[in-house]
């Protein structure tokens, strides 16, 4: 009994002592959240303002859980790799993926060396979302009970899909559960995958009709996975744009006087080596030239939710060498990847370069090289347009094939240090007066002013062309008195470059088969409605829908053929795939346009829905529930407006869910202009009127304009106040 008072008086001395530390926190977090001003405008956009950049930091941060903490708390679970004390041990895999790179131990420490401008907006951060967990105790963290300023640099680069994200779970799984596991046909690259890439185009001064520089910011994203903000201060911030949930810097945007926009880039920057492993005397070696070098062995813990919402872990052994850990094993030999992990490096760049006004200063911020997967449109004030290639690139000898895994034991195959940024590809100022990209090769960025295939290694691109890159350089062949207006009707211009290649062979095909062969009368309706479209999309056009089931059906066929003979898919369906096939995917269309919609004359628009029933990241359709008509399709079959949709369980209809997530057109002159959109709306809560309400404007392309002067911000406020309010 005794033993039991000592322990209950400690108890409570124990929880006065926290009640006293947290009342102490809150009134800190009261007098910072008094130095920010948040905005709402009749989009339910927030414009943040704060005395200091950190001030502004905190702002944006309790702004965009207000959003949808949701999404905030979601990104962090999977960039600590603590998802599976959610979600349970399906989540292990990809838990203990994240682990091999980011080690909390080790990002405490870069947050203590980090330079004190940059530890002053990470406690920003987590000050912000701490701030709006206090003050909003009805929001239940799954995980994160509380956010520590170190956390901001598990997840400092803001692209959709990280480099990490390269190893293969089944493969890792095998390899440190022990168990036999075939790559899934995902993994091999045997699926047809929606373009998660983006368009950027940067138009010179000499093609607008105002004489001043524009952009198209156009990222291919999973929809709702950035929120759309401005966020300023008195020390020089001013950012508006797309931030990824829970990062702290506008991702891709503009300020007054400059803008940039990253699409996804096909540089090889991760790299696999084939390790020769040694055991000798009880310990493991990898062969190194003629060296045998120690592997190093680490022990990793994820914990993971049981069934009965109790909590338990695993441990792992694992094993890195100096490039990286080992992800896998393949025809009996281990795989080691190296790839980049510069956390510090890459938030200073994130957020340096939202300040940058022109292309020096933009340059100047590109040498910290941290980012490793974008490339980047650029233009501003000064009438300077670019792209830009990824900065953090590995030099390499160019002998070896480094899409494939190379021999670790031969040092030759060893990065040799970065390239500097004059040596990769780049366009500034062409006299075209236009660049692009649409995660395509850089070779054709500026037309005939384009960098050059033969000045580079092979390992500065592997993705080569894509349709929409052929799209672009059609839709800006003769671009002249450009407006803001004029810029979005390109960004969403019709034409399907894919279908402008492949009907003409269906056509051959078409003739080149025998009357007597039933197919052709089956399909005669449908080829003549082929060969007379316009290839372009439209929600009433019932020749889309024909045509994009008819590519899909041929994709799914000749995709793993292409795979296996190193040939790309869109090649192969135009020049390999026989004529019998190409009519029978044709029929096959038809007949299932007929069996879902009644007939094979379905118009697009009928199948091709935008529909958000509720705040779940990972959403349910129903074709029973309202949806909207979309006219532009996937980005696979080169609309460079895109929306990734299908069918999903129980529906009939198309469903999008990735693809145009965030489009803004900007004019960079005496003062900035902007139009934008988002896909549904700024806010993941199904009550609020923001969580759908820029659909209907998402569904046609009508961008809204953009209130980015503290003038025009006051005019369109509905709500002014101050974080905790």
């Amino acid at each position: 009994m005794r033993h039991h008072l000592i322990s209950s008086l400690a108890l409570a001395l124990a929880l006065s002592a926290g009640s006293v530390q947290a009342g102490e926190d809150l009134s800190r977090l009261k007098a910072r959240a008094a130095k920010v001003e948040i905005t709402r405008d009749t989009w339910g956009i927030a414009h943040i303002h704060g005395k200091t950049d950190a001030d502004a930091v905190f702002g944006m941060a309790y702004a965009q859980a207000e959003d949808d903490f949701n999404r905030v708390e979601a990104n962090f679970m999977t960039s600590l790799g603590r998802t599976a004390e959610a979600e349970g041990e399906k989540a292990i895999w990809a838990d203990l993926r994240q682990k091999l790179f980011i080690d909390p131990a080790v990002l405490k420490a870069d947050y203590a060396k980090s330079p004190a401008w940059l530890k002053a907006l990470m406690n920003a951060w987590a000050d912000g979302l701490n701030y709006y967990l206090q003050t909003h105790p009805t929001v239940k963290p799954r995980v994160i009970q509380r956010f520590e300023p170190w956390m901001a640099l598990s997840f400092s680069e803001g692209s959709i899909g990280g480099d990490i994200e390269r190893v293969a779970l089944t493969q890792l799984e095998a390899f440190y559960g022990k168990r036999q596991l075939a790559m899934t046909a995902d993994e091999k690259g045997l699926l047809f995958k929606e373009p998660t890439g983006s368009n950027g185009i940067a138009i010179a001064p000499k093609l607008t009709l105002d004489g001043a520089a524009m952009l198209l910011i156009n990222p291919h994203t999973s929809f709702f996975f950035r929120s759309e903000m401005q966020v300023s201060s008195n020390e020089g911030l001013n950012a508006y744009g797309a931030t990824t949930w829970g990062q702290f810097f506008i991702y891709q945007g503009f300020n007054a006087k400059a803008g940039w926009m990253h699409t996804s880039s096909g540089v090889d920057v991760v790299d696999e080596f084939i390790e020769t492993i040694v055991e000798k005397d009880g310990q493991r070696f990898y062969k190194y030239g003629d060296q045998l070098r120690p592997l190093k062995t680490e022990v990793i813990t994820a914990p993971y939710r049981t069934a009965d919402g109790a909590m338990a872990e695993r441990k792992f052994t694992v094993f890195k060498t100096h490039r990286g850990p080992i992800v896998r094993e393949e025809n009996g030999k281990w795989i080691s990847i190296a790839l980049m992990n510069k956390p510090v490096a890459a938030l200073q760049q994130s957020f340096l370069r939202t300040k940058a006004t022109d292309y020096a200063a933009f340059m100047k911020v590109a040498e910290l090289k941290a980012n490793s997967s974008n490339n980047t449109l650029f233009a501003s004030a000064k009438g300077e347009i670019a792209y830009l290639h990824p900065q953090f690139i590995p030099i390499r000898d160019d002998r070896f094939d480094y899409t494939k895994p190379v021999d670790g034991a031969d040092p030759a195959t060893d990065w040799k240090g970065l390239h500097a940024l004059k040596d990769a590809p780049h366009v500034l100022n062409p006299p075209n007066g236009w660049t692009f990209n649409t995660n395509n090769w850089p070779y054709t960025a500026a037309g005939p002013y384009s960098p050059k295939l033969a000045d580079f290694p092979k390992y500065m691109d592997t993705f080569g062309e894509n349709p929409r890159g052929l799209h672009a350089e059609l839709v800006l062949k003769d671009v002249k008195n450009l407006t803001l207006g004029g810029l979005i009707e390109k960004a969403y211009d019709p034409y399907l470059t894919a279908f402008a290649r492949l009907i003409p062979t269906l056509e051959t095909a078409y003739a080149a088969t025998s009357d007597s062969d039933p197919i052709k009368a089956k399909v005669a309706a449908q080829v003549a409605a082929l060969a007379a479209w316009d290839r372009k999309w439209s929600t009433r056009s019932t020749e889309t829908s024909l045509a994009v089931f008819w590519g899909e059906t041929m994709w799914a066929k000749a995709a793993p053929a292409a795979k296996a003979q190193g040939l790309n898919t869109y090649d192969y369906m135009a020049d390999k795939l026989s004529a019998a096939d190409k009519l029978a995917a044709l029929a096959e269309a038809s007949d299932r346009l007929t069996a879902d919609f009644g007939s094979w004359k379905t118009p697009w628009g009928e199948i091709n829905r935008f529909q958000r029933n509720d705040g779940a990241i990972v959403q349910t359709f129903d074709d029973t529930k309202p949806s909207l008509p979309v006219g532009f399709t996937s980005a696979q079959w080169g609309s460079l407006a895109s929306f990734g949709a299908k069918r999903w369980p129980g529906t009939k209809k198309y469903y999008g869910t990735l693809g145009n997530s965030f489009v803004a057109v900007v004019q960079f002159g005496d003062k900035v202009r902007a139009r934008a959109i988002s896909a549904g709306g700024e806010s993941g809560d199904p009550a609020s009127p923001h969580f759908n309400d820029q659909a209907p404007r998402y569904a046609i392309g009508n961008l809204r304009d953009v209130y980015f002067y503290p003038e025009d911000v006051k005019k369109h406020a509905v709500r002014t106040y101050r974080p905790g309010e």
